[in-house]
């Protein structure tokens, strides 16, 4: 415009801003009955909301009613939803039939995605839960700061050698194949990672048992010179009397304290245990027992640092040792309530 108000010619500011003479034209009429303002560009096409089947309180229904409950809590089979599910809870609800497409801009538009969702126990208790981010937590964490002492949240895993997990690149229509041995064995770890992110753990071949977690905490207390405050599940050897005595012989060493029943997603340990199970497959590949206790603990991305007490960090298959909580792909921030 600026061009054609110093007097150039129509056809020279085509040339110059490889418009048509008609597109000229047109600017220069807006130019002149509403200025700069007349050109600025306008959203095309319909306004968002303008001719939607569905108004505004029936898609805010139908929204809460997704997030809410479940297809079959609402007469509709199955228990996670899809576009067609939601299509046909639309249909019920206000007998109008919208395709999947049309079922997903909606979906879009509402701030929803398809997600994969987190699984919890039917038989876990919410008051407890409740109890647990309210009461218990802060109060581990008073003691904790009283003793001067540190709290780990442990829990154990198992390692099968048959275990595949993971994707590879490969022809179309021809599966890849992985190599591994015929032969079935495992191994299990006790692992306790810290608030901090430090992770301890041990390696063993027999079943998990008061035993074994006796001999865990053993270890565990010889790396602390303060006392552990140890966050567990409810498993029957964590209340086992072989461990009540352990405890009760070592009370400025560890104490246990319990999670509500059912409710795993509150030990950050279940993470590491996950990442160990998800990626040790893609990166050993065992052919006995004795390789695979090996290779079980998590690999750190940088040397472990130097262990705080002057005890043995390794013996046999069975071993005990403290590395940074990092894979080679994931660090562990644990994000624990107030």
């Amino acid at each position: 415009m600026a061009a054609l108000v110093a007097g150039r010619d129509r056809e020279d500011v085509a040339t110059v801003f490889g418009g048509s003479l008609k597109a000229v034209d047109r600017w220069w009429a807006k130019w002149q009955v509403g200025g700069r303002d007349a050109l600025v560009m306008r959203p095309r096409g319909k306004p968002v909301g303008v001719h939607q089947v569905l108004g505004e309180d029936e898609q805010a229904a139908v929204r809460q009613a997704v997030l809410d409950h479940r297809p079959s809590e609402v007469g509709l089979p199955g228990q996670l939803w899809t576009r067609r599910l939601i299509g046909e809870l639309i249909a019920k609800l206000y007998r109008v039939r919208l395709t999947e497409p049309g079922v997903g801009r909606y979906l879009q538009r509402w701030g929803l995605s398809f997600q994969r969702p987190d699984k919890r126990a039917v038989e876990q208790d919410p008051q407890a839960v409740a109890r647990w981010h309210l009461e218990t937590w802060p109060a581990i964490r008073a003691k904790a700061k009283k003793d001067g002492g540190e709290i780990l949240f442990a829990d154990q895993v198992g390692i099968r050698s048959d275990q595949v997990t993971g994707r590879t690149w490969g022809e179309k229509g021809r599966t890849p194949i992985v190599r591994r041995s015929g032969n079935r064995f495992s191994v299990n770890a006790m692992t306790a990672i810290s608030t901090k992110g430090r992770m301890h753990f041990m390696v063993f071949t027999e079943h998990f048992t008061a035993e074994v977690m006796c001999r865990f905490l053993d270890r565990l207390a010889g790396r602390f010179e303060t006392k552990v405050h140890l966050v567990v599940d409810g498993h029957s050897a964590h209340r086992s009397k072989r461990v009540r005595t352990w405890l009760a012989a070592h009370p400025d060493a560890v104490e246990l304290h319990f999670l509500p029943p059912y409710s795993p997603e509150l030990n950050p340990d279940e993470l590491v245990n996950a990442d160990l199970k998800h990626s040790l497959p893609k990166q050993h590949r065992a052919r006995n027992q004795a390789e695979l206790a090996v290779a079980a603990p998590p690999g750190p991305a940088g040397p472990p640092p130097a262990p705080r007490s002057s005890t043995s960090s390794k013996t046999g298959t069975n071993s005990t040792d403290s590395k940074p909580a990092l894979s080679q792909s994931h660090r562990y921030e644990i994000a624990l309530a107030a």
